[in-house]
């Protein structure tokens, strides 16, 4: 009983020690607690994540009110005799602390780390280093279809993280969901040629279809949501103006992805030209897709 009294004399003089043991014994239980409540299974269901978020939130809630009731006195004492100093320092000096708590956010967060592919508003880029004040990338342009660096270097203060949301599109380093659309300015019937198309795309597939369905199902597994598939889809739809839109997606390797597209692009072409001009299913004009 002795030696109880005198951990706990220790412990309560210590706060120090006593609050890193609450924040770490209460860590360990949240982890047991999510993973009970995930389980096995690859696909997280909302039942589960709302059960998860109550429980992050929860743990968070008592660590906080738990190191504020430790830490009561102390902190009284360096309100009180702080708090004019304290107002100046926040209006003078506003942008660095959203800087610092902004990379306090994504530390906590995990957001992303370096070498991760991310977005921040309208910037894409892979991450090359960060700090307490500043995260910097190597730009990428994603927003034109392209995956390529852009050679340039951006710098993003850390309190962009408060205004925009973070992307993480580390995935795409590798693979990736590449779209586009064909136009086709006359009416004709373009189901007759999705089969044909499906199997040039297929083809052109063919050499990393098998890694693709692996690395596929490792992100459904890592998100724990059920993605579209690694198979090629081709579908249809028009535009207000009457034109024919074919839009093409295929799970590819990212450094693939434009040299694939340009493929596709020359074998619908051919297939169009073969089918609907050779064909003479318009004599007046020929039935020519731009793109």
């Amino acid at each position: 009983m002795e030696e109880v009294k005198l951990v706990i004399n220790f412990l309560m003089t210590h706060k120090v020690v006593l609050s890193a043991l609450l924040i770490v014994l209460v860590l360990m239980l949240r982890r047991v607690a999510l993973s009970r409540i995930r389980g096995d299974v690859a696909f997280i269901s909302e039942h589960q994540r709302k059960w998860m978020s109550r429980t992050k939130n929860g743990t968070f809630a008592i660590i906080v009110i738990t190191l504020f009731i430790l830490w009561q006195s102390e902190i009284s004492e360096f309100a009180l005799s702080l708090t004019a100093i304290a107002v100046a320092i926040v209006v003078a000096s506003k942008e660095i602390i959203l800087c610092f708590t902004g990379s306090i956010q994504r530390a906590s967060a995990r957001s992303f780390r370096i070498g991760d592919w991310i977005e921040v508003g309208k910037v894409c880029g892979e991450v090359i280093e960060h700090n307490m004040m500043a995260t910097v990338i190597q730009e990428i342009d994603l927003h034109h279809g392209q995956y390529h660096f852009t050679g340039k270097t951006v710098t993003l203060p850390n309190s962009m993280f408060f205004t925009y949301p973070v992307k993480n599109l580390n995935f795409m380093k590798r693979y990736v969901y590449h779209s586009f659309s064909i136009t086709v300015r006359d009416f004709v019937n373009l189901f007759l040629i999705v089969p044909e198309m499906i199997e040039q795309i297929e083809g052109h597939c063919e050499e990393f279809i098998d890694v693709a369905r692996r690395y596929n199902s490792v992100i459904e597994k890592h998100a724990g949501v059920d993605l579209p598939g690694s198979e090629p889809h081709v579908h249809i739809s028009t535009t207000p103006t009457g034109e024919q839109l074919v839009h093409v997606m295929l799970f590819c390797p990212t450094e693939m992805a434009t040299h694939l597209e340009q493929r596709i692009r020359e074998d619908f072409m051919q297939i169009y030209h073969e089918t609907f001009t050779d064909n003479k299913l318009d004599t007046s004009m020929p039935a020519v897709p731009y793109m």
